[in-house]
């Protein structure tokens, strides 16, 4: 299983919308994650994600150390145009940012960035890291064994049950992501005036509610898989706060 677009979750979308008897090509259609980037822009977005990606590496081997979980493993960037084939599947860019388990990488198509700024409103450096931030949080979950548990539950369980143990799976990486920008700043004094907000702005941007608002013009709680924007931007801020994984429990919080 592909970890949801940790930021779109398009694919749970079009099922909605089609449930609701809208057209789910009005979403394929929409254009995300399919903006041309010129050189400059893509080449700008490449050092940037590799650097994101190298500052997480330093922060949850640290943070691993601290907490005597072993060794971290760090996982693979893999940036794409247009679709790619993953140990979980062919993914199109229309899925956004995922995560694989399987074959430990974080999948990245850099245009997604501008429709990241343009369609959700989600402006500034910061909000780009929180992308990538989120994802990394998917692969410390499964270094600890907390996605299969996820994963053998949803088996068991009815499709509300399903979606809702997916949302705690989804603000935790949330919360985990707050977790690195925490300790980023303490250690390295990485943040900017401003980047905190641009943060909880894209947190707040890719909340179940406000994409489903915009997608089928309604709210469909038993079918969030993600979290609504007030829970996104709660467990980033609960990780930011604490820069503690253990605060990060959105299982026993929210069960």
């Amino acid at each position: 299983m592909a970890v949801g677009g940790g930021i779109v979750g398009l694919i749970v979308l079009i099922i909605a919308v089609a449930l609701g008897g809208g057209d789910p090509n009005a979403i394929l259609n929409s254009g995300t994650g399919g903006t041309p980037l010129s050189q400059e822009e893509e080449s700008q977005l490449v050092d940037f994600v590799s650097l994101v990606l190298g500052d997480t590496e330093i922060t949850w081997n640290n943070i691993f150390a601290d907490e005597g979980l072993g060794n971290y493993r760090e996982p693979t960037l893999v940036l794409f145009t247009g679709g790619v084939d993953s140990e979980c599947g062919f993914a199109q860019s229309s899925i956004g940012p995922f995560y694989c388990p399987v074959d430990e990488s974080v999948y990245i198509d850099l245009s997604f960035y501008k429709d990241l700024r343009d369609r959700f409103g989600a402006l500034g450096d910061f909000a780009q890291a929180y992308v990538i931030a989120h994802e990394v949080g998917h692969h410390v979950q499964n270094q600890l064994g907390i996605m299969n548990e996820v994963q053998r539950a949803q088996q068991s369980s009815s499709q509300s049950e399903a979606n809702s143990l997916s949302v705690m799976l989804e603000l935790q990486a949330d919360c985990f992501a707050g977790v690195w920008a925490n300790h980023a700043e303490e250690s390295r004094d990485v943040l900017e005036q401003g980047d905190v907000e641009e943060g909880l702005n894209a947190a707040s941007a890719i909340g179940d509610d406000r994409l489903q608002m915009q997608t089928q013009g309604q709210v469909t709680p038993d079918s969030f898989t993600h979290g609504s924007s007030a829970q996104r931007v709660s467990w980033f801020q609960t990780g930011l706060n604490s820069g503690d994984i253990n605060s990060c429990n959105t299982f026993e919080t929210m069960s």
